[in-house]
């Protein structure tokens, strides 16, 4: 309960941070509203589809529609990186609401199946670049890190507060009125998200405030490139160097045995989430009373277990045990399905997906974190570009097995294969994803680091592949760590003892736990202008001379603490 608690304030107190920024809060209730109105139209979606063709038809329309995100997705996020991301998404809403609502006409009127297949599928289309966009326009909103972080999590939260309210909504409406009814609203959510979006004030300068390394597109703006860009000339320019290197995140992750080994156990939990668009509407209605209706209170159960889930790996996020917690995460997407295959009930149905719920945020929080941890910062976006498209790949590979084991087998001996079957490939990892918690944890110094003036603009993961270059020295009492004169290649902080910097013999400063030294040399490329010695035994920790100036001169804010370091000690030294 304390735990809980404990989640419950940290998820107020970000609330309350995000909503105190206008931008913010626009970005979030037009973020709400649309995947709200997203959940509701996909519930009336798989009632229609299986209306008219089945679960064969549920299974193959899924699978088409994955297999065209993954496609699009690639160019979709090009387009975010090349326009204006507030017009992408402000097109994206108006174009997805267009769609729809010739959908809901068509539905009315009985009108051909493939007319409102082929739109349907279309929306999926328009929709693929709106959340790039999100992430994509986030940083520029925020004033300071920590509200970029609280930003992030208010966006998980509305996502599994949508997953919730969204379905129930829609098996609501369905219960009475009709499909073409959940259309139309979904389309005044689209509205309402476009309204909101286009009136978001973005900030002019390049720079996000509080953020690494913007500096290096001086030729975009906050919300989008720089004028003139075409989209056709830049693709026609680069599509050699995006073929070849688009493999790169793939060759990473097949390299780094255990980003091979998360990605594997990922693509399991996608498997079955693949799979339960077609079994989510065999199970309402061969277990529930409510009909092709109740695959929403289905969902909405899902919803409410990925809420309390999500404050659990909130809470657990200080424990460091993201690759187990991750994991587990997986194991409850499996595991569960037994419940239904054995109690065939409506009662077992709802439990089950409310614990599958429950697992989704320890999969989703967990996986990100891992892959963020392991990844080479240098291919990160395509290390989580090949991710995606694996686990794409793996829904559809979920959705095209669920109908042939429901064919042959019947439901409650489809869902015992699905859970045991994925349950067999993630058990055996379990060992090396335990083993795996010890690589994830900080770095040896971070902590310094963290607490020098010096470092606190880095974000918290340039600081943390700095901390991994750091090296741990014992030094003696009496021992010279560094002499006047000489050329310097290392800068220095203290973990614990004493030492005493000085100039042709005369005191200059004590250096005590916590403090650093040896960055005159380095910054201004001098000999070193003191000498200091050990009072007593200490432990040191030391970074090389290009670690460093990468670290300090690629960003400005990091430069003029530098100098202000300097400054203060110049006089001195």
């Amino acid at each position: 309960m304390s735990v809980v608690g404990e989640a419950l304030r940290e998820t107020g107190s970000s609330l309350g941070m995000v909503f105190r920024n206008p931008a913010l809060r626009k970005l979030n209730l037009a973020f709400a509203g649309s995947a709200i109105g997203d959940w509701a139209y996909a519930t009336a979606m798989a009632v229609w589809v299986y209306s008219v063709g089945g679960l064969t038809a549920v299974g193959v329309w899924g699978t088409l529609r994955l297999i065209i995100m993954t496609l699009v997705t690639p160019f979709a996020s090009i387009l975010v990186d090349r326009y204006s991301r507030k017009r992408i998404m402000v097109s994206a809403d108006l174009l997805r609401g267009g769609v729809i609502f010739i959908c809901a006409f068509l539905v009315m009127t009985e009108a051909p199946v493939w007319t409102v297949f082929v739109l349907a599928t279309l929306t999926s289309v328009f929709a693929a670049p709106f959340r790039p966009a999100v992430a994509a326009l986030l940083p520029h909103l925020v004033e300071r890190p920590e509200e970029l972080t609280a930003a992030n999590g208010t966006s998980s939260t509305i996502d599994s507060l949508s997953f919730f309210v969204g379905p129930a909504l829609g098996g609501i409406l369905l219960t009475f009125t009709t499909i073409p009814v959940v259309m139309l609203l979904n389309v005044a959510t689209f509205l309402w998200s476009a309204a909101l979006v286009a009136t978001i004030r973005v900030p002019h300068p390049s720079v996000a405030p509080g953020l690494i390394g913007a500096e290096d597109a001086p030729a975009a703006t906050a919300d989008g490139p720089a004028a003139g860009d075409t989209l056709v000339e830049e693709l026609e320019e680069e599509t050699e160097t995006f073929l070849q290197e688009s493999v790169a995140g793939f060759r990473t992750i097949w390299a780094n045995k255990d980003l091979r080994l998360v990605s594997l156990v990922y693509c399991a939990q996608t498997i079955v989430a693949g799979a339960s668009v077609v079994y989510g509407i065999a199970m309402a209605v061969e277990m529930t009373s409510f009909g092709p209706n109740g695959v929403g209170y289905l969902d909405s159960m899902f919803g409410v277990g990925a809420i309390i889930g999500g404050l659990v790996a909130l809470g657990r996020a200080s424990k460091m045990k993201v690759a187990t917690d991750f994991g587990w995460g997986v194991i409850l997407w499996a595991i569960p399905l037994l419940l239904a295959a054995i109690f065939p009930q409506a009662w077992a149905a709802l439990l089950a997906v409310a614990i599958m719920g429950f697992g989704n945020p320890l999969v989703d929080v967990n996986a990100v974190t891992i892959v963020q941890r392991l990844g080479d910062d240098k291919v990160m976006g395509r290390i989580f570009g090949a991710l995606e498209t694996g686990l794409i790949a793996a829904m559809a590979l979920g959705s095209v097995l669920m109908p042939l084991l429901l064919h042959f087998f019947g439901l409650q001996w489809a869902l015992a294969i699905l859970a045991i079957g994925i349950s067999a490939v993630v058990l055996p990892f379990m060992g090396r994803l335990r083993r795996m918690n010890s690589t994830l944890r900080e770095p040896d110094g971070l902590r310094l680091l963290r607490a020098l003036p010096l470092f606190a603009p880095l974000e918290p993961k340039s600081l943390e592949l700095v901390a991994q270059q750091l090296r741990r020295v014992e030094v003696a009492a009496g021992e010279t760590v560094i002499t006047e004169g000489e050329p310097g290649d290392q800068f220095y902080v203290v973990e614990s003892g004493a030492l005493t910097a000085s100039f042709h013999g005369e005191v200059l400063s004590q250096q005590g736990p916590g403090d650093p030294f040896g960055e005159i040399a380095l910054l201004r490329d001098v000999p070193r202008t003191a000498t200091v010695v050990a009072d007593e035994p200490t432990v040191l920790y030391s970074l090389d001379r290009d670690t460093f100036l990468d670290a300090v001169t690629g960003n400005s804010d990091v430069s003029g603490q530098a100098d202000d370091l300097i400054a203060r000690r110049i006089p001195t030294y």
